[in-house]
């Protein structure tokens, strides 16, 4: 009986791989065949393709305990412009909408994780890992940057003023994390424990922090860049405009799901796509933070109404697909040339950003007092970097077009090295701690547990049976 159990398994797994190739070789032969497929037929051909390849490697991978998302990527980069080119660069950005959808999903159902009672639980630790985080990960690597800077093609000619300016806007861009990566992560193995609650805490809420942290530092360290800039406060005016004006309206929103969750219920998926692309935009016109407004409408929804399990089954629903496009596209993103030709300073500055990591969490959880589990693998979960980080460096692209570009290639060539290493490290601690799969058993117990007791209540209203 055993023998058979692992026999079908092993079978199950050669078929998917069988599968995998079968699929790679049709699109192979397709995009030979027809080169210069464009338009809404090639972008369909595009989304079907990553759907399944990036699917079937994920199951693939997944036997050597490895996550779902480290396929998708895998899956995008192969077959992206930079090696196979079966989805070519003309797909991968008609696919930025499904893009802006993920990210608005992503929030939502990251605000919608984020309870009150879980707060309290770990807020001393919060306080405790963002101040440490921050302050030591800036410092240490913005040092570390300085001692690479002269290798740097885009820092030539710099005065030392200039390269400790720059050095502060590559330390606030090492300590901005993935929450893409971690909720990525919660919907594969509905972790739940000491080391999961600490992660999804500290993950969602310090974006918040990093985007007022690097307004800050654009801010700041312009007249260090630019000898002729000086120091103005509209930089901060605009940020509190944008939080608070992003915080009343993920308020406003939050309160208008509640209302239709328990109005009307049904057909959310729609209602959540059309917030995701419409609501999206408008945010942007309006110069608002959009995923910053869309966790505070989950945290809305989760936290002042009973409609937050139905929230987040909706978004789970949704999620399953848009959530492969959405890995397997940034898979496709990744300019391998790029990573290829940077890799001995990307995977110095990597290395530096994970000690950082791991000696600043050391510290924060002592002085928070954490349990022994957390102050041990807490820092897992904080390696992985994604959309967010590009998003940040494209800012800061923006506001120094003179070593903008460089700047950002950089970053793309470290985030795409820490976007492969944190998810597979943060799956490792879960398993190891015993987490995963424990979020998924928990709330299938309280939901028996909830129908049960509605079953004795109904039958004790009712009266007992006549005989």
């Amino acid at each position: 009986m055993s023998g058979g159990a692992a026999a079908k398994p092993r079978l199950a797994s050669v078929l998917q791989f069988v599968a995998l190739l079968v699929v790679v070789c049709v699109m192979y032969v397709a995009t030979r065949a027809v080169p210069h497929a464009e338009g809404a037929a090639g972008v369909i051909t595009a989304v079907g393709f990553l759907l399944l390849s990036g699917m079937l490697a994920s199951e693939v991978l997944g036997l050597l305990g490895l996550p779902h998302l480290t396929g998708y990527l895998l899956a995008g980069a192969v077959a992206g412009p930079q090696v196979l080119h079966l989805v070519d660069e003309h797909a991968v950005e008609r696919l930025s909408p499904a893009n802006t959808l993920a990210l608005s999903l992503i929030a939502l159902a990251g605000g919608a994780e984020l309870r009150v009672d879980l707060l309290k639980s770990v807020l001393r630790s919060l306080v405790y890992s963002t101040v440490v985080q921050m302050v030591l990960g800036v410092v240490a690597t913005a040092i570390a940057f300085l001692t690479v800077a002269r290798f740097l093609p885009f820092t030539g000619g710099l005065g030392r003023t200039q390269l400790v300016g720059i050095a502060i806007l590559w330390g606030t861009l090492a300590v901005c994390r993935s929450p893409s990566a971690t909720l990525g992560i919660f919907a594969q193995l509905r972790p739940d424990g000491p080391v999961a609650r600490f992660a999804l805490a500290f993950v969602m809420s310090s974006d918040v922090v990093v985007a007022m942290l690097l307004t800050a530092a654009i801010a700041l360290t312009r007249p260090l860049i630019e000898p002729s800039a000086v120091l103005s406060l509209t930089d901060f005016k605009e940020l509190g405009h944008e939080m608070l004006g992003s915080i009343a309206l993920g308020t406003t929103l939050g309160l208008a799901l509640t209302a239709y969750l328990w109005i009307i219920g049904s057909q959310l998926l729609v209602v959540l796509i059309a917030i995701g692309f419409g609501l999206t935009e408008g945010l942007h016109y309006l110069r608002f933070e959009p995923l910053l407004a869309f966790m505070v409408a989950g945290f809305v929804v989760a936290n002042f109404s009973d409609q937050g399990e139905k929230l987040l089954h909706s978004i789970d629903r949704a999620g399953n697909v848009v959530y492969v496009v959405f890995f397997a596209t940034a898979g496709a993103h990744l300019d391998l040339v790029l990573v290829k030709d940077l890799w001995p300073i990307a995977l110095y500055l990597c290395g530096i950003r994970i000690a950082v990591i791991f000696v600043s969490h050391r510290i924060s959880s002592r002085l928070g007092g954490d349990e022994p589990v957390v102050r041990r693998w807490g820092w897992s979960s904080l390696v992985s970097q994604a959309g967010l980080t590009i998003g940040m460096a494209v800012l800061i692209e923006r506001s120094f077009p003179t070593f903008g570009a460089g700047f950002r290639s950089l970053a793309i060539a470290n985030v795409a090295v820490n976007e492969l290493i944190g998810p597979i490290l943060f799956k490792i601690v879960l398993d190891r701690v015993g987490e995963t799969g424990k979020g998924a058993v928990e709330k299938s117990f309280h939901d028996a547990e909830g129908v049960a007791v509605r079953a004795v209540a109904k039958e004790a209203e009712s009266g007992p049976a006549p005989a």
